[in-house]
């Protein structure tokens, strides 16, 4: 008996079927206990791996998302929002825009939960076994400049043409230079209707020319973004601006 425990454990080792190799001693006894058929032991043996390989996917995922995973829908307040808008985070949790490839444009002020949101969308495309990258618009400016200079642009535009989905926060937030801002729409030329892009931005589509420099890269890139794309307007009062009022209220 126990020289059958290690040769299976060991087949299960080389096979890559940890999920079957940490459950099948216990899924033997429950297989007794019920006195199961030797096909039904072996489903749920087999569901057993298949839920474990499962969560082992996720989880990579989540690691190579680079999402914060405190920004999630348990921690967002979704009644702050207009009810209209609402109505569109709702819709778009199911994630059928990736299969569409239509990008998510966030607009508002700061604090208005731009970055929140799509975050937990984000969290919402891994769950559903899809590529998302989390990434700021200046640190993925620099990655990209960096990969420009050592002529290797189109190695990490194939690399980031992998994810589903790309995440890319504080758009314009930091003033960057013409150059850089070259590089980014090389990105976003890219994946035009090949993959979605995600972005929150402070600034209105009125004032992008003073992220691209260009009137006409600028409006090509308008153009790329807006083809395929749905808008969320949060034009609502900062979340910490409330907070920091209900705190002051409190010690009063």
């Amino acid at each position: 008996m126990i020289k059958h425990k290690k040769e299976l454990e060991s087949c299960l080792k080389n096979l890559c079927l940890s999920g079957m190799r940490l459950y099948y001693e216990e899924l033997a006894r429950t297989a007794e206990e019920q006195t199961l058929r030797y096909e039904e032991y072996l489903l749920e043996l087999v569901l057993k791996e298949c839920e474990v390989r499962h969560n082992k996917r996720i989880a990579r995922l989540l690691r190579d998302s680079k999402l914060p995973l405190e920004k999630n829908f348990d921690t967002f307040e979704l009644k702050r929002l207009p009810l209209k808008l609402q109505h569109q985070v709702k819709a778009l949790r199911d994630g059928s825009f990736v299969d569409r490839r239509e990008n998510i444009l966030a607009f508002g002020n700061p604090g208005s939960g731009k970055t929140h949101l799509l975050c937990a969308l984000g969290l919402d495309l891994v769950h559903q076994n899809r590529r998302v990258l989390y990434t700021t618009s200046s640190l993925l400016v620099q990655e990209l400049l960096i990969a420009k200079r050592d002529l290797e642009l189109p190695k990490i535009l194939k690399k980031l043409a992998r994810f589903d989905v790309v995440i890319i926060d504080d758009f314009g937030y930091v003033q960057q230079t013409r150059e850089e801002m070259e590089v980014l729409f090389t990105l976003m030329n890219y994946r035009y209707e090949q993959g979605s892009i995600m972005i929150t931005s402070n600034l209105p589509f009125s004032k992008w020319e003073s992220i691209f420099k260009d009137p006409m890269t600028t409006a090509a890139a308008i153009d790329r973004l807006v083809h395929h794309s749905i808008i969320l307007e949060m034009n609502i009062p900062s979340y910490r601006m409330e907070a920091a009022k209900q705190g002051k209220k409190g010690k009063a």
